[in-house]
């Protein structure tokens, strides 16, 4: 399998949703300065890895790619609202992102804010959307996934997790305490999203709860592989505290490889149709930028 034109194919169906998304259309349309403030981190995007496991699961419980766009969409929109929050000078204070100035600096920190919380508030009216049209899921699988959504972006997920982040001052410690607060972290503050991806493309591409617990399991330990594998390539550079600085940087890949090798074993019957989601993760943990 070709991941990376697997990647470029999906990613580029995600890219004209949200093009399409943002700024919104009619009378009622956003002012103009918040809509660039939204599209400037959107558009254009990063992997787009998120959504692409959405589609990847959705694929591998027998869905299509297109079934899982609504959340693939909603996920991304929420993604990118952390990241513009992360970056405010109250946070991470940082300056660039993807190669361009932070939203906080290419406008006001005023300004980012908002467009952060018009992306979080979109995310939820557009997997709401979703749930209308002939072809749409049945409500209750809508439902489900708004849910798991807002859960892994609140206050015991993402956001709890960057309030944890935060207080932990520096990576001094016992050291296999210290490594299970660490990795508590990752699973809030970047497993939880990169889970509620994958299980809502696979719930609104048919899923049975099953699979769907499975998928649960799969997503958190591939979310902290895929969050050491960011800190690896970030060394010096990473925000907080991280296992690379914990553990090393060899001892950190090797646990990123096991969690990876947990993940890719209990999708490992699936089949022929899991590929591209068993494929997607490996490319997250093993990529060299």
């Amino acid at each position: 399998m070709d991941v990376a034109a697997y990647f470029a194919e999906r990613g580029a169906l995600v890219d004209r949703h949200l093009a399409a998304l943002v700024p919104p259309r009619g009378e009622a349309a956003a002012p103009r300065t918040l809509q660039a403030a939204m599209r400037h981190l959107l558009l254009p995007g990063g992997k787009r890895l998120r959504p692409v496991l959405a589609m990847a699961a959705s694929e591998a419980v027998g869905g299509t790619p297109e079934a899982a766009l609504p959340v693939a969409a909603a996920v991304e929109l929420v993604h990118t609202y952390s990241l513009i929050h992360d970056d405010l000078p109250c946070i991470d204070d940082d300056t660039e992102r993807r190669g361009g100035p932070t939203v906080h600096v290419a406008f006001d920190e005023a300004l980012a804010v908002l467009a952060g919380d018009a992306l979080l508030a979109l995310a939820f009216e557009v997997l709401s959307s979703g749930a209308s049209g002939s072809a749409a899921p049945e409500t209750e699988r809508v439902l489900a996934t708004v849910g798991e959504l807002a859960a892994a972006a609140g206050a015991t997920a993402l956001v709890g997790g960057q309030v944890d982040d935060l207080a932990l001052e520096s990576c001094a410690g016992p050291g296999d305490e210290l490594a299970e607060q660490v990795e508590s972290i990752h699973r809030r503050k970047s497993a939880a999203l990169l889970t509620a991806a994958i299980t809502g493309g696979a719930r609104l591409g048919g899923a049975g709860e099953t699979e769907l617990e499975v998928l649960r399991r799969f997503g958190g330990d591939v979310g902290v592989a895929f969050q050491i594998a960011d800190d690896l390539l970030d060394q010096g550079n990473e925000d907080g505290c991280s296992l690379v600085r914990v553990f090393g940087p060899e001892r950190a890949r090797a646990r990123a490889e096991v969690l990876l090798d947990g993940a890719l074993g209990l999708i490992e019957a699936w089949g022929d149709r899991a590929e591209p989601l068993r494929e997607c993760a490996r490319s997250a943990v093993r990529r060299s930028r």
